[in-house]
């Protein structure tokens, strides 16, 4: 899955390599903790038929277990490195989802104004690897019909303590990216005054999840 991280570096950490472990991993074991968690709540609020855009979704693992659940019919992957494209490709073509599943690489804030409107934007982890929280959410909540749907890291002392050092870290290497624990209440707020209210908000160890709803248009 991707993590906390942001432009050209992206691709540098998150090699062809690691896609490939992360495919396999799925491959084994299916989704695990708050990706499956995720799924089983977009199960609950997402009308059948409905089209899926996912932000840094990797190899697409929750999007091939929307498909194949039967919760959407079509998904979007932006991501902002190539490097996940061989071995997301090869997991498309092996479950049948190639004519499925459209997979762009560049930042989604940049694409965001000339991508279609879906029903569902799903940013798994992903808030935590860009700067600005706010575009990234403004333009998520814009082409959002339905729904919206994120996890982000836990804003606690020792989450952000341990950002801090795995930054550190990263400069010493001469990593350019960092990671980021953005203020999840604030982005409940964000998304709140544009329409959406809650359908799920639970928190485990380290991150929380978030799901919304936009309310319907008057009659």
């Amino acid at each position: 899955m991707p993590s906390c991280c942001y432009g050209d570096e992206y691709g540098s950490m998150f090699d062809p390599k690691e896609a490939s472990r992360t495919a396999s991993r799925f491959r084994r074991r299916g989704l695990r903790g708050s990706a499956r968690e995720l799924v089983n709540v977009l199960a609950s609020v997402v009308p059948p038929g409905s089209r899926v855009l996912e932000v840094g979704g990797g190899v697409g693992q929750i999007q091939v277990a929307l498909l194949e659940a039967g919760i959407v019919s079509g998904a979007v992957n932006v991501d902002l490195s190539a490097s996940w494209d061989e071995a997301a490709r090869a997991l498309m073509a092996e479950r049948g989802l190639f004519d499925r599943i459209d997979r762009m690489v560049g930042d989604f804030v940049d694409l965001a104004p000339g991508l279609p409107e879906v029903d569902v934007v799903v940013l798994h982890r992903v808030v935590c690897c860009y700067p600005d929280w706010r575009a990234m959410l403004e333009a998520a909540q814009a082409k959002a019909k339905r729904v919206v749907a994120l996890t982000v890291p836990r804003d606690r002392w020792w989450m952000r303590v341990g950002i801090r050092v795995v930054n550190l870290g990263l400069r010493w290497r001469g990593v350019s990216f960092r990671g980021f624990v953005h203020p999840p209440e604030a982005m409940i707020d964000l998304l709140s005054s544009a329409g959406f209210s809650l359908a799920h908000d639970s928190t485990g160890s380290v991150w929380r999840t978030v799901v919304a709803e936009r309310a319907p248009a008057p009659g």
